[in-house]
């Protein structure tokens, strides 16, 4: 028995999972996951209205990569769809201060989770004159998120899982490098962006069996607040599963991808964020 718990012991030790918590409660994960959530609402859903209403080829923009990543289908699709349509006009009625403010709040959106990210390796804040960085980020996943709704009738079975999971993968690995000004090593940022897609791919499946009834009976009791409440609520989820894989990332880096360093492979004195 003694040797049982011996073994279990050295095992706990050695898998320092009591660390993973600590640096999430530190960071404050659920705040900042809720935190992502609120700006998310208010950037992508206007943002990608604004892409599909300009583009014939996907029709439901936002709605359609909601439903989408929230494997929704039937009755909870079309409640979905019903709250969040892209109107063909967006595009005639978008006014100067509509695309300001859209600019603004994508950019808080970009620099919180650039924020998020120097917390969690431990990084100080970038300069504000580099905002470049985060309106770029936004404009990549603007794309990535296109081309999810944009596959989403064209391919189907595994070519869409393995390509879901593959740009997945190579958009949080590069975030990451990108939004941290190349100050972290590829090779560091890899487990983080790994963990993050397998998150993904959790959330979709809880989000298939839980959220889809729950959204056809907030639908009919509530209208349209339960079904965006509903959506926001997935939202958290994903902020959390997005953070959460970062901070995974940076842990398993330290204790497991390179035991040998107590700190990540930074890069050797080059930063990119001094770069002309």
């Amino acid at each position: 028995m003694r040797r049982w718990r011996r073994g279990l012991h050295r095992a706990w030790r050695w898998l320092r999972i009591r660390a993973l918590f600590e640096h999430g409660r530190e960071l404050e994960l659920m705040h900042r996951a809720m935190g992502f959530a609120t700006l998310a609402l208010v950037t992508l859903a206007p943002l990608l209205i604004v892409v599909a209403a300009a583009d014939p080829l996907v029709r439901g923009g936002f709605a359609s990569w909601l439903t989408d990543g929230m494997g929704l289908s039937g009755r909870s699709a079309h409640a979905v769809t019903d709250v969040i349509s892209p109107p063909r006009k967006v595009i005639g009625t978008t006014s100067v201060l509509s695309g300001v403010l859209l600019a603004v709040f994508g950019v808080a959106f970009g620099a919180s989770v650039q924020n998020a990210y120097e917390r969690i390796w431990g990084l100080a804040s970038g300069p504000w004159h580099r905002v470049w960085r985060q309106a770029t980020w936004l404009v990549v996943l603007t794309a990535y998120l296109y081309q999810e709704a944009a596959t989403k009738t064209a391919l189907h079975g595994g070519q869409r899982i393995t390509l879901s999971t593959v740009s997945g993968a190579l958009f949080f690995w590069w975030g990451q490098r990108f939004l941290l000004g190349g100050q972290v090593r590829w090779r560091a940022l890899l487990p983080g962006a790994l963990a993050t897609v397998v998150g993904l791919i959790g959330l979709r499946a809880f989000s298939h069996l839980v959220f889809t009834p729950l959204i056809v009976t907030n639908a009919l009791s509530y209208g349209a607040v339960g079904t965006v409440l509903v959506v926001e609520s997935w939202l958290i989820g994903v902020g959390f599963v997005i953070y959460g894989g970062a901070l995974f990332g940076r842990w398993f880096t330290e204790h497991h991808w390179m035991p040998s360093h107590h700190e990540p492979e930074w890069t050797d004195g080059t930063d990119e964020r001094d770069a002309p």
